[in-house]
């Protein structure tokens, strides 16, 4: 099933106004993505599904959309070298800073969880005993209520946990009777999930952040709007504080406000004052 023109026009339009995403070069993307849910849902054109899509009030039409054309397969201790990153350097330089104890990681795209639950693991293993002192509770949010559903569900088909060390594994899942793992009550805890749009505003964020996580994300954006999302996040850590993305992606040529310390790991220049 090919779209044509006018409605791939249309299509692209609509997302980058809402939602900053950037799908002008992905229309094969968008096809192999489409093709199989037009027809399930009993259509046999993309005019058809997308005006159905943009003209459902309710807004689930359109969010199982965004879900369709934004959802990469992921899986526990993805680009491992960042937990490393974070465990070795992040966290002993925000741990000796903090004099609340209040250590705040915002998990931005975080899709169906992974992400989130792995870095709720490392903090785990990382504070041991000490880790009733600290609130370290991480927020993770998503543009689609989907996504996030499967998230707070927090039940993975085994393979995603191929990565995990075996006794992360057996700590923090347990069997389901068809197979899968679930990730358990306590970690689900250490996880506050949340539907936010990127492209929106950041203002409702009582603190900054020492740590931010944004993944793959930004692929989706194109340049201006991969430079607007990094001013936000710098906006959004404290003096310090590091930003995570993908290693496919960069922020060279587009944002000079970090410093770039490894492949896809930045930091906001440090300033003096207080930490909270």
């Amino acid at each position: 099933m090919k779209i044509d023109d006018r409605d791939f026009i249309r299509l692209s339009e609509y997302m980058h106004e809402n939602y900053g995403i950037n799908l002008s070069k992905k229309r094969t993307l968008v096809e192999s993505r489409l093709t199989n849910p037009i027809a399930v849902a009993g259509f046999d054109n993309f005019h058809d599904y997308i005006e159905d899509a943009l003209s459902d009030k309710s807004g689930v039409k359109i969010d199982k959309l965004i879900t369709l054309l934004t959802t990469n397969y992921t899986y526990f201790m993805r680009e491992d070298v960042h937990y490393k990153y974070m465990t070795n350097v992040a966290l002993p330089e925000w741990t000796s800073r903090i004099k609340d104890f209040d250590l705040r990681i915002w998990s931005a795209g975080c899709s169906s969880g992974e992400e989130a639950y792995t870095t709720a693991m490392v903090l785990d293993d990382y504070f041991g005993y000490n880790k009733n002192k600290w609130d370290s509770t991480i927020l993770a949010t998503d543009i689609s209520p989907k996504v996030l559903a499967l998230a707070k569900a927090g039940v993975y088909p085994a393979e995603h946990l191929e990565k995990l060390p075996d006794n992360w594994a057996r700590k923090y899942f347990k069997k389901t009777p068809d197979g899968s793992c679930e990730v358990s009550d306590a970690l689900k805890k250490e996880v506050v999930f949340r539907e936010f749009n990127l492209m929106g505003s950041f203002q409702k964020f009582r603190r900054k952040f020492h740590i931010i996580f944004c993944r793959n994300v930004m692929i989706y954006f194109d340049t201006q709007t991969k430079a607007q999302l990094a001013k936000k996040f710098h906006d959004s850590l404290e003096a310090g504080g590091y930003l995570f993305i993908g290693m496919s992606e960069t922020l060279s040529g587009i944002f000079n406000g970090f410093e770039q310390i490894a492949p896809a790991i930045y930091k906001k220049s440090a300033g003096k004052g207080i930490i909270g």
